[in-house]
Formats: structure tokens, C-alpha cells, sequence
């Protein structure tokens, strides 16, 4: 056989030229293919790689990704039939307000203390402010009374504008207005004392006062 790269004459079934190192067709039909520097690839002469078996394990499809569901939210119990019933019957349920809130704190007014006056003469007075007591009792320049109660005194013993009284902070005073025959407090189980001109007095409740010839009872 004849080397088809250099025409040297090869022994029969040689596999390379000795003369170039050209492959040549060797008995079995196949084609040795030697690689500079690496070892023989065999070839089967006339075989389409294309229709050639593949030696390598067929892989199987990836499976689709899997997209991650969270967790199913817990619904709320549905009410009983008791719960039913109390809203149906009209049951008012009050709303308990949180620890932080500040809710405004309204605070009433203390009303003021009730004093009523009994006149030995028959009048009753009740006291609903400041006033003036006395035969023919008027203010002075510039001064202002919620109310003005006359004595009927024929001993004219009470003066005209004989005392000043009022309360303040629940408790019931007097002040003698320099009347001729002066003001008297005898409160209960204590003994009487007299009221000084221009000063207030404090009169507690079951007192009498008395005014001349008259007096009056705090109640």
C-alpha cells in the first residue's frame, strides 16, 4: 500500500506512514486520527455524526419553578347565637378607650350654700349674695347689693342701714354698718359676742343675730 501523503510503500495494514506520520485507511475500514502531542481518536469511516447514537444519558426537563404561597390567614370566628341575640335585643355595648388616650376631665361647679334668714317680724329671706338689712337700708356711693330687706321696727331700735351681710366660700358673715345700737352673734351653746363695726363676723348656721329690738335666725 502506498502512503496517499508522500508515496512511500507501506506494509499492508500499516496504520501510519513511516516516512510523514500520515494516517492511512487500515483493514477494519476505520480512519486513525492521531493528534499531534495526544492519543488516537477513532473515527468510523462514512458515519454522519448527526445520525450517530450519543453515548451521553438523556437529561431530563427542568421542572418549572414553584412559586412559594405563604401561609392561609385564619378568619375570624363567626359569632354565636348568643352574641346574635344580645346585639338583636338592643344590648348597648360601651367602647373601653386605650391606655393613652387622654380624655378631658370636666369638673362642676361646687353650687353655692343655701342660707335662709327668719326675721322675728315675720319676713324670710333667703341669701343669695350679698345685702344690706336695716329700716330703710341704702347703699353707698359706688357700692352694689344683691339685695336690700327692711325691718319693720315702730321702736325704731334698728337703724336705717344697720348691718352688711353675705357668704363666701360656704360660710355666712355679718358686718355691723356703725349702727346705733350695735350687733350681736350668740351662736349655739357658746356665749354672745358683739359684732365689731367694719369687721366681718362669721355666723354659723342655728346663730342669732340680733339687730336692737329685733334679730334674725341663720338656717
Amino acid at each position: 500500500m502506498t502512503c496517499p501523503t508522500c508515496g512511500a510503500t507501506l506494509p499492508e495494514g500499516a496504520m501510519f506512514c513511516g516516512e510523514c506520520g500520515t494516517a492511512t485507511r487500515s483493514a477494519t475500514g476505520a480512519i486513525s486520527v492521531v493528534p499531534v502531542g495526544g492519543p488516537a481518536l477513532e473515527e468510523p469511516v462514512g458515519a454522519d455524526p448527526a445520525s450517530a447514537p450519543s453515548s451521553a444519558a438523556p437529561v431530563p426537563p427542568a421542572a418549572p419553578a414553584r412559586t412559594p404561597q405563604s401561609a392561609p390567614v385564619p378568619l375570624p370566628p363567626m359569632p354565636s347565637a348568643d352574641a346574635t341575640d344580645k346585639v338583636n335585643s338592643g344590648a348597648i355595648f360601651v367602647p373601653v378607650p386605650d391606655e393613652h388616650t387622654r380624655l378631658p376631665t370636666f369638673r362642676a361647679a361646687a353650687p353655692a350654700a343655701r342660707f335662709v334668714l327668719q326675721f322675728s317680724t315675720g319676713e324670710s329671706v333667703t341669701v343669695t349674695g350679698t345685702g344690706l338689712v336695716g329700716r330703710r337700708p341704702e347703699p353707698q356711693p359706688g357700692e352694689a347689693f344683691d339685695s336690700l330687706v327692711a325691718i319693720d321696727d315702730p321702736g325704731r331700735s334698728v337703724s336705717k342701714t344697720h348691718l352688711e351681710f353675705g357668704q363666701e366660700g360656704g360660710v355666712f358673715w355679718v358686718s355691723d354698718r356703725f349702727s346705733a345700737n350695735g350687733t350681736v352673734v350668740r351662736e349655739p351653746e357658746r356665749p354672745a359676742r358683739l359684732s365689731a363695726p367694719g369687721m366681718r363676723s362669721r355666723v354659723p348656721r342655728g346663730s342669732r343675730v340680733e339687730i336692737g329690738e329685733q334679730f334674725f335666725v341663720v338656717s
